[in-house]
């Protein structure tokens, strides 16, 4: 599998974990809030890590790391992405996947073959207004809608977590948001932080006070919900 990017140690990808996070290149959306925009548009001109050299690496850091979590880009878009964490369950470490939600059956098949243990599924916006948010005119949220169908089913750890953006989120796409996700074991929130890797400009972040706002909207909705990045 073609890797981008690996950050030797995070304390906050994979709750719970001490943890690497990789990188893949390539994604389907376009997302103007994204903080990859070298990996979204630019991907083939960047350099690859070898695959053994990311393993050779956990390897070395079993008992110190414990977990792996694979970003993008659009992990589930590479069809090698089963096989890569095989590789990585071998050498005895639990696996975080971070989606757009976009492939139900490469996530149905990671869950299947016990090969993720956790997925993180971004909500960008509430179904009638996705296109906007991901940069495009239109989106059928068919795909999407599969993919939170089967993760509330109970079939495996998940959470589903929104970028807090204020050009997009008003009160009224939280209530559609709460509606769409009911029964969800867990939600974030997260506050958006502008930045010159974005693949736009001119976005800023709701405020804390408002993002409060938003907690409470969707709290009855879901189990477990809360903001990240706010103070």
């Amino acid at each position: 599998m073609e890797i981008f990017g690996l950050e030797k140690l995070s304390l906050v990808d994979f709750d719970g974990f001490v943890a690497a996070t990789v990188f893949t290149g390539s994604c389907n959306f376009r997302c103007g809030f994204c903080h990859n925009s070298a990996l979204v548009l630019d991907s083939k001109k960047l350099a690859v890590i070898p695959e053994n050299e990311v393993l050779d690496y956990l390897k070395k850091r079993k008992g110190i790391l414990e977990g792996l979590c694979i970003t993008g880009g659009e992990p589930t878009l590479n069809p090698d992405l089963p096989d890569f964490i095989r590789k990585v369950k071998d050498i005895g470490y639990s696996v975080k996947v971070d989606t757009n939600g976009t492939n139900p059956e490469m996530v149905k098949l990671l869950a299947k073959e016990k090969l993720a243990d956790y997925f993180a599924i971004d909500i960008k916006n509430d179904r009638e207004n996705y296109a906007e948010i991901i940069g495009f005119k239109s989106f059928d949220t068919q795909n999407v809608e599969k993919t939170v169908e089967f993760l509330l089913s109970g079939a495996i750890g998940y959470e589903f977590r929104t970028t807090l953006i204020a050009e997009y989120h008003k009160a009224e796409n939280i209530i559609k948001i709460a509606e769409w996700i009911k029964g969800a074991d867990k939600y974030f929130m997260q506050k958006f932080k502008s930045g010159d890797n974005c693949i736009s400009g001119g976005l800023s972040a709701v405020d804390g006070a408002t993002a409060k706002e938003f907690l409470e909207i969707i709290r009855p909705s879901v189990k477990y919900a809360a903001l990240r990045g706010y103070d």
